[in-house]
């Protein structure tokens, strides 16, 4: 490939201005979401959670409640050092060495599920305490691998590379799940994947062995394709300056930039906004799986199955999502999302396993009906592609919509406090869930506070002035 195309031969979703990167270089940084996906998708929505809930805990309360407490310990470890790593990383230059750091804790965590055997001494914290530093790591990577972004494409582009980077990290994760689903993983009661075949590798489906391979699998998909992005993409030149100096600046830097955060009003309201309402995506994705696991009963198939429709219309979205940031801007797709989640959630809490619209009884559900054959199953199935079509636009428009506001030379502090943003009340939007969850003794309680989080992050925003 030509390290400098024509424009005639250049892509449509991501061109290559002049003085930038050649197109290939950015599309190796785009399979960085391809290779972090699965973690998302894998571990965190459709079959590690859910596995752990229903199979692993006590019973699927427990289980959502010890879920949600370790998701919030992951994400106030991540708010109380993100910003600061940001700022050092912005201060040496190179942000590939911290990707590299943090993403082999991913693998380590991720590859350590397969050792959560049901029954086995310490399964349960085991699991816990591996999905913790997995979480820690992926977000890390995540939040170096974002402050990339401005050396690769022109302002005006930010919106098509940040929406193609999450409808690509959709694909990667569809791919994977897919293959879990057909090849690994298999209903206990036939011993048969989805595709009605044994599962590879001699896989126990009695022991959930194909679940538990999720976590090994999310740690070989992630060297695999992190790999192009690290040979590839041109990293930030080095300032020459030495760790332990980088790490004063750093925090002398981190200060001063959360001075400037409190006085470019903008900035702070918008980093106050995505700390609400990515807290309550982030939580409607990781109880998702639970909820319908305890809810319905459905097993690794079934929330399979939903979780590839659900990644099918989230592709979608972020395509459809990148190209509206830069039509309409990023606020206004932030805000639309929005709407539509608290429609959803609203929806969801009005669901039981024999009634919707919270009265309107349905009847009990049929043993052996068929996929999603009774009507809150399929009100269910449809507020779920409703979320995954807005959830894309909604998290590409934010990192496009920060890179527009964050001052020159500063991104990758700005998205540690865009990472902090996220995660500061990480803990808490988890352990709200968790806590309601407990205390009420019900799932849908647990849910009920997530309408609070995009209610008041819509609020927030509106008042955003983006350019």
């Amino acid at each position: 490939m030509s390290s400098s195309p024509l424009p005639h031969q250049a892509s449509p979703i991501i061109p290559t201005p002049a003085g930038y990167p050649p197109k290939r270089a950015v599309v190796a940084w785009i399979f960085f979401d391809w290779a972090a996906q699965p973690f998302f998708t894998l571990i965190t929505t459709f079959v590690f959670a859910p596995y752990f809930a229903a199979h692993l805990a006590a019973d699927p309360v427990t289980g959502q409640s010890l879920w949600g407490y370790a998701t919030g310990l992951a994400g106030l470890v991540i708010a109380l050092t993100s910003p600061f790593l940001g700022a050092v990383a912005d201060t040496t230059g190179p942000k590939k060495p911290w990707i590299v750091t943090f993403g082999l804790l991913l693998v380590a965590g991720s590859a350590a599920l397969w050792w959560a055997v049901p029954g086995a001494s310490g399964a349960v914290a085991l699991a816990l305490l591996a999905f913790i530093l997995a979480t820690i790591g992926a977000e890390f990577a995540t939040v170096f691998n974002n402050s990339m972004m401005p050396h690769l494409v022109p302002p005006e582009r930010m919106g098509r590379l940040s929406g193609a980077g999450w409808a690509t990290g959709y694909i990667g994760g569809l791919i994977s799940l897919a293959m879990t689903l057909l090849l690994f993983a298999a209903s206990p009661d036939t011993g048969k994947t989805l595709a009605g075949l044994t599962p590879l590798f001699g896989l126990d489906a009695a022991t959930f062995a194909g679940d538990r391979l999720v976590g090994p699998l999310t740690a070989l998909w992630f060297v695999v394709f992190v790999t192009p992005m690290l040979l590839l993409t041109p990293d930030v030149r080095p300032s020459g300056i030495p760790l332990k100096v980088a790490m004063h600046e750093g925090f002398r830097s981190l200060v001063e930039t959360v001075r400037t955060a409190r006085s470019l009003g903008d900035i702070g309201r918008f980093l106050l906004a995505n700390m609400i309402y990515q807290d309550g995506l982030v939580a409607l994705f990781a109880f998702g799986g639970i909820y319908a696991a305890g809810v319905f009963g459905w097993g690794t198939i079934e929330i399979g199955v939903f979780g590839i429709l659900l990644t099918l219309t989230g592709t979608i979205g972020a395509f459809i999502g990148g190209r509206l940031d830069d039509a309409i801007g990023g606020k206004r797709v932030i805000l639309g999302a929005l709407t539509i989640l608290v429609l959803c959630c609203l929806g969801i809490l009005s669901l039981g396993r024999e009634h919707i619209l919270f009265m309107w009884p349905t009847g009990p559900m049929a043993p052996g009906a068929g996929l999603y054959a009774h009507l809150p199953e399929k009100v269910y199935v449809a507020l779920g592609l409703a979320i995954g079509l807005v959830a894309g636009p909604l998290q590409a428009s934010s990192r496009s919509l920060l890179v527009r506001l964050a001052p020159p030379g500063q991104a990758g502090q700005f998205f540690g406090l865009f990472a902090l943003s996220g995660k500061v009340t990480s803990f808490l939007g988890p352990t709200l869930v968790a806590t309601a969850t407990f205390l009420f003794d019900s799932q849908s309680a647990g849910l009920a506070v997530l309408i609070g989080f995009f209610g008041v992050g819509g609020l927030l925003i509106a008042g955003v002035r983006a350019r």
